[in-house]
């Protein structure tokens, strides 16, 4: 059996990565270990090493990465030695990272500098920030892509990545979206003890080439949210620089009967949530990749998914109080639209069926370079 580690360090990255896990579970030629660390591990932001727990996959390591949130190379450096250690002990015949987290950096320095074949989700997208390095630093590290759509894998030739090594499975997450499985909404509030008969989700994450100005815009964006007078479940920001920031800001909202404030919230259960809400506001990429998928209108804040796909559903705003209350009063209709942009829901499917094939385990471990003709 081949041996196939999948890194984790984000509520949001497991989502991404949790039909591909699936998809090989029960296979005979594989065998899947599951390395979770980051954000997971830290109970101020839900602890969701649960949540992966509750899959019942049988392989599960954990590993406390976390340093200060100011020091992003330090947690790296860190990851990087806990993961070394890890790997040297599973001797895996694949890595699989996903995004732009320093989690999936680490572990594509891992693989690529112990020979190890390293596969990348989700690379050649464009948004900005400091995401878009990390992104592009880790699909050059690594020697198979899995790409969301053709412009990514366009984007990732362009760069010199060999087409063979490139595959297009859309975005893993459209395989849970749309399944069987996702809770009704009266199981999601109940078990959330959300009372709201309509409410909207907000999602908003600190900038951290832009740290110096995230206090003064979360509190830009807590005005208007209070102003507004709507209700809202919001859900917190991942652990980037300036999260405190933002946190700080929400403190505001604790008592007020219009808020519901998660520190994380089940991915299944939190896009039953999305499906129903009236609209997500902040900056998450769950405004322009998934609302879009379920008709829900996406208020998109400041530049972190700056570059990333648009739709007639999308209003990009400033972080400015008075700009995100002009979008709120002009809300797109909610009507389903038709999108294929991120792949049609069968993300595992493709994925299992390139493991099987002769080819890819003859893919070169030397990683080479093609010209543009």
């Amino acid at each position: 059996m081949r041996k196939i580690v999948f890194l984790t360090g984000t509520r949001a990255d497991f989502g991404k990565i949790k039909s591909l896990i699936q998809s090989v579970e029960h296979h005979s030629g594989f065998e899947p270990f599951i390395f979770v660390t980051g954000m997971h591990l830290l109970k101020e932001y839900g602890y969701t090493l649960i949540e992966v727990e509750r899959c019942g996959f049988e392989n599960i390591s954990t590993f406390h990465n976390h340093t200060d949130e100011a020091t992003m190379d330090l947690t790296l450096a860190k990851t990087i030695n806990g993961f070394s250690a890890y790997i040297k002990e599973v001797n895996p015949d694949l890595i699989v990272v996903h995004g732009d987290r320093v989690e999936a950096l680490a572990g594509a320095i891992v693989g690529s500098l112990n020979n190890i074949l390293v596969a990348h989700i989700e690379g050649g997208e464009l948004s900005g920030t400091i995401d878009e390095l990390i992104r592009h630093s880790v699909s050059k590290l690594s020697h198979i892509h899995y790409t969301s759509n053709e412009e990514a894998k366009q984007r990732l030739i362009q760069m010199g990545e060999l087409e063979e090594s490139i595959f297009t499975i859309g975005s893993p997450d459209v395989d849970i979206m749309f399944s069987n499985n996702l809770p009704n909404i009266e199981e999601v509030k109940c078990y959330y003890e959300i009372d709201f008969e309509n409410f909207s989700v907000v999602m908003h994450h600190p900038v951290t080439t832009e740290v110096e100005k995230t206090e003064e815009e979360a509190n830009q964006l807590v005005d208007a949210l209070i102003e507004s007078d709507k209700n809202y479940v919001v859900i917190y920001p991942n652990n980037d620089l300036g999260s405190k920031l933002i946190l700080k800001a929400y403190e505001r909202l604790i008592g007020n009967r219009k808020f519901k404030i998660f520190p994380s919230i089940r991915f299944e259960y939190f896009l039953t949530l999305l499906k129903n809400s009236e609209f997500i506001i902040g900056n998450s990429s769950a405004g322009v990749r998934e609302a879009p998928y379920y008709g829900i209108p996406t208020i998109n804040i400041g530049n972190r998914q700056l570059n990333r796909s648009s739709s007639s559903k999308i209003i990009n705003v400033s972080c400015h109080k008075r700009d995100i209350l002009e979008a709120l009063a002009e809300l797109p209709i909610k009507t389903k639209e038709f999108t294929n942009s991120f792949g049609q829901g069968n993300s595992s499917t493709l994925f299992l069926k390139s493991l099987e094939s002769d080819g890819f385990w003859t893919i070169n471990h030397q990683k080479q370079f093609k010209d543009a003709l």
